[in-house]
């Protein structure tokens, strides 16, 4: 009897799993008709409290703007922020400068500036100063629905209820922008790069 029981609620837990992936997949499908055509959105995935959009826009990639230089990135802000110049290993033979722009309350951005793009490319950022804002206009303090609206016209609030992590990714995936909830608010942004080259 205690087999058939076990058998019995490994069945249903089977079932219940396989359930909640379809849901979790019919709201994603859902949520991509409900996006602006900008960021060319063309995958949504949601899994437990995390909702990961692959965009194949340019902005993804350059989510502070593209700028020729760091310094015109500097000016153009016009916020204080502490520079620091060090070297990244890149191909564990190939040592690369990065411009490190820091603020008093930890947030950073590293930035390089390309020989190749001739552009100044973002390798990671974490960003808890609200008055550091995204070329899209984010910044941290907005409101989950604010931030949601950057991305979708429209949608059923339902759907991103139990969102407390959006990721945006790169269609490459060597982009990440990881918006991180805490309750509402946005409490920090956090930018990850996977580039293997200079």
């Amino acid at each position: 009897m205690k087999k058939i029981v076990l058998i019995a609620a490994m069945v249903l837990l089977a079932v219940s799993g396989t359930a909640q992936q379809v849901a979790s997949r019919a709201k994603a499908m859902r949520m991509m008709s409900f996006s602006r055509p900008e960021y060319q959105i063309k995958d949504i995935k949601v899994y437990a409290d995390t909702m990961t959009v692959y965009s194949l826009a340019n902005y993804v990639i350059y989510p502070f703007g593209e700028w020729e230089s760091v310094e015109q990135y500097i000016t153009d802000n016009q916020l204080s922020w502490y520079r620091d110049i060090g070297y990244k290993n890149y191909f564990d033979s190939m040592e690369v400068s990065v411009n490190r722009m820091s603020r008093v309350d930890g947030s950073y951005i590293d930035m390089y500036y390309s020989i190749w793009t001739k552009k100044v490319e973002l390798l990671s950022g974490y960003i808890l100063d609200k008055e550091v804002t995204l070329a899209n206009g984010i910044h941290t303090g907005m409101t989950k629905d604010e931030v949601m609206n950057v991305f979708f016209k429209r949608y059923p609030k339902s759907y991103t209820a139990d969102v407390l992590v959006l990721k945006v990714i790169s269609g490459a995936g060597e982009v990440a922008e990881i918006y991180t909830f805490k309750g509402t608010k946005l409490r920090h942004i956090k930018i990850e790069t996977a580039y293997k080259y200079y």
